[in-house]
């Protein structure tokens, strides 16, 4: 008696569920570390093994964008309606920015400290090509972004949230980092273009910004504190003030070699009546920010991947005092890059350790829960 055996499917895709829910989110890991070795190199102080630390960070930084591009290309070819539903959702759609500042973050790190492994040409050209499609993916998301929360998201009266700002903030981290590709162009029309591109997208993404923060402030007014698991996010608002201040830093160093003698003087005046009086916000929304994790804390804040807001933000107020200390001379601007750079490592510690217990585990590839905690007040 013969028997058939029934024919296997050929060209069975595997569905690889551990993906499902990676969303754009995870980017804030390379952004968290790529800014450990962009700050500690800000750093004006001379700090023996520093250097090599940074190295270090850079290093892994790129692993986990290599990593991430890759599984996220596996998200989208196997769990495709569950990348759409991202984009449609207002809550995640936000997050498209974080892969725009990933790409700059590490592309900025290798510039900076990458040419002490790879050589100085490699680390340039690698450098230039992730500005490139950092840039351009940066400046794609503050459009469509925006446009899909107008046209297709169901956004709920009192709903803003300091995430609504990853998408906008993206071309500020261009203008932060294209100066360090500016001595690099050939002289005259290059150089002023691209030092005037910058500053172009510095304007963009703060304009956008000041339209932002009030809807913030506005919804943390009238609704009060935001659920447990997303108070992290506050940190968020540090992004563009400190990005900024570092934008205008980097664009008066590179200045007098890119425009004429008039202007150079007059953006190095500005990068310091701009830059101070921002850092000083920043710092006043520091501690704001940090009594409400506190307090987040104390009523049982949970971890999640927004832990991950007390890293890349926190690393711009690093660069933007760092600039503020190169250019004033003053002393007590470098101290405190240096106590922000402390508090940076330590949240990227923590912050690093929490989401590597939470793959092994799989509770952050997990399903998210149906439940969503309330926004009442309380005291």
């Amino acid at each position: 008696m013969a028997t058939c055996a029934q024919p296997r499917p050929l060209l069975a895709a595997p569905r690889l569920p551990a993906l499902r829910h990676l969303g754009p989110h995870w980017y804030a890991t390379v952004m968290g570390t790529a800014v450990v070795a962009n700050a500690g190199a800000a750093l004006p102080l001379s700090v023996p093994g520093l250097r090599a630390a940074c190295a270090l960070a850079w290093g892994l930084s790129a692993v986990l964008l290599g990593t991430l591009l890759a599984a996220r290309a596996g998200h989208w070819a196997y769990h495709r309606d569950q990348a759409e539903a991202h984009l449609l959702d207002p809550a995640v759609a936000p997050f498209y920015g974080c892969l725009s500042m990933a790409l700059l973050a590490v592309g900025g790190a290798t510039v900076t400290v990458g040419g002490d492994v790879v050589g100085a040409g490699a680390a340039l050209s690698a450098g230039a090509t992730l500005w490139c499609v950092g840039t351009a993916v940066g400046l794609a998301a503050a459009v469509a972004v925006p446009y899909l929360m107008v046209v297709r998201h169901r956004v709920e009266p009192g709903s803003a949230s300091p995430v609504w700002l990853l998408p906008v903030v993206a071309p500020m981290v261009s203008a932060a980092l294209g100066p360090q590709l500016v001595p690099h162009l050939p002289e005259g029309q290059w150089r002023e273009a691209m030092l005037l591109a910058c500053y172009a997208m510095f304007g963009l993404s703060l304009l956008a910004t000041l339209l932002m923060l009030p809807l913030v402030l506005a919804r943390l007014l009238h609704h009060g504190p935001l659920p447990l698991a997303l108070t992290p996010t506050l940190f968020l608002v540090l992004g563009p003030l400190g990005q900024s201040t570092t934008a205008v830093d980097s664009l008066a160093d590179v200045a007098p070699d890119a425009i004429g003698a008039p202007y150079a003087r007059a953006l190095g005046a500005f990068a310091v009546l701009y830059g101070v009086p921002v850092m000083g916000f920043a710092l006043l929304w520091l501690a704001l920010a940090a009594a409400m994790v506190v307090r987040a804390a104390r009523g049982g804040m949970p971890f999640t991947m927004t832990w991950w807001a007390f890293t890349f933000p926190v690393g711009t107020c690093v660069t933007g005092a760092a600039g503020l200390a190169r250019h004033t001379g003053l002393d007590a601007l470098g101290w405190l890059a240096a106590g922000l750079y402390a508090a940076l490592v330590v949240a990227w510690a923590v912050a690093g350790f929490r989401t590597l217990r939470g793959l092994v585990s799989g509770a952050l590839l997990a399903a998210p829960g149906a439940p969503r905690p309330t926004t009442a007040r309380t005291t």
